[in-house]
């Protein structure tokens, strides 16, 4: 069977369990409203949200959902309600996501992204029925020599920075549950399909992370202050939040249809010619702002982090008919005209952008 699916096929997740670990962060909270408006039963696990002015909180109190706090190193309590909730799908999100926290604290991160991965799938391991997973990780995951390459899925894994190894290692505990427990030739049996997931930069309204780029650019102009830019000159994938949720949510259906064909890996991206350096993102989002500057914080003593990125998304094309929506500079324009709105109106935005993206 050949399964066609695009944004009008969401509504696929109607009436569906959908289990969501890290849903207090950024891109779970997105995740979060884009399955509201697909009418699917969600539950969320997660820590706390760190900030209060992240999309979540601005959520929380407009879309009923199972909300539970916890930590995903928590195995009793994770598998306790992953067990009780029985879901059809699991979204796994939760994670130490950012790499210069990596470096203040490396063993929590291997103990976060590694040990925590591990934890869901033997969790999924005890459900009786059927269950489609994805698990996500990151651009980073590959060895990345900075060369002008784009890195495909069969590419080897590797990491310089704890966050990036401690993604790669996931990505190792994922292939060896897959192996082991979800081997897709013996899929009428256990009945799991588990993929994995590779996209970064990933920019977008409601989040304030620190040591990202763009809750940086947006917390300068708030207090008239330079814009610190650390790698100018670095280049990465920038995409909206919405273009890898698309891709998340698409492969969730395909695969749930044919887990055979589709329990692997997937990277998502923008397309090759349209990788920018920091400093052109930093100069459109100040462009679309209407004001400000920014100013090279360059530091040789500071933690590394990689100069050049590229994605091969080739895969995510041919075989999930998914493709980029949003140029760089647009996703760069939507993400700072969601900062420039009125907080009385961000929820209704929020919903009307997943809208707007689903329309084009």
């Amino acid at each position: 069977m050949e399964t066609v699916v695009n944004n009008n096929s969401l509504s696929y997740y109607k009436g569906k369990k959908v289990f969501v670990t890290g849903h207090t962060g950024f891109k779970g909270a997105w995740l979060i409203c884009w399955l509201h408006l697909s009418g699917a039963n969600i539950k969320g696990y997660a820590l706390a949200p760190e900030d209060e002015k992240g999309l979540f909180k601005i959520i929380e109190k407009e879309i009923g959902f199972e909300n539970v706090t916890g930590d995903i190193r928590d195995k009793e309590k994770l598998q306790n309600e992953i067990l009780s909730f029985q879901p059809d799908f699991i979204f796994h999100l939760a994670a130490q996501a950012l790499v210069r926290r990596s470096y203040e604290i490396p063993a929590e991160t291997f103990e976060i992204n590694a040990i925590g991965t591990a934890n869901l799938l033997e969790a999924v391991n005890q459900l009786p029925g059927k269950c489609t997973v994805i698990i996500i990780t990151t651009d980073k995951v590959y060895e990345n020599r900075e060369i002008d390459y784009h890195y495909k899925e069969a590419d080897i894994l590797g990491g310089y920075d704890p966050y990036s190894a401690s993604k790669a290692a996931a990505e190792i505990v994922v292939s060896s549950f897959r192996s082991s427990f979800f081997n897709p030739g013996q899929y009428p049996i256990h009945q799991k399909a588990v993929a994995t997931v590779r996209a970064g930069n990933v920019i977008g309204g409601g989040d304030w992370n620190k040591d990202r780029i763009i809750p940086d650019i947006i917390r300068s102009l708030i207090t008239e202050e330079p814009v610190a830019v650390r790698n100018p000159n670095a280049v990465r994938p920038w995409q909206h939040v919405l273009e890898p949720l698309n891709g998340y949510l698409i492969l969730g259906i395909l695969m749930n249809e044919e887990p055979g064909k589709f329990s692997g890996a997937y990277n998502f991206g923008p397309l090759p010619d349209d990788h920018l350096p920091v400093k052109e993102l930093v100069n459109i989002a100040l462009e679309c702002w209407g004001s400000g500057t920014w100013a090279d914080h360059s530091d040789a003593t500071q933690p590394h982090e990689a100069g050049l990125l590229q994605l091969n998304i080739t895969k995510a094309g041919k075989e999930l008919n998914w493709q980029p929506k949003l140029a760089s500079e647009e996703a760069i324009r939507w993400t700072i005209d969601w900062y420039k709105q009125q907080g009385e109106n961000i929820f209704d935005y929020s919903m009307q952008q997943i809208k707007n993206y689903q329309l084009k």
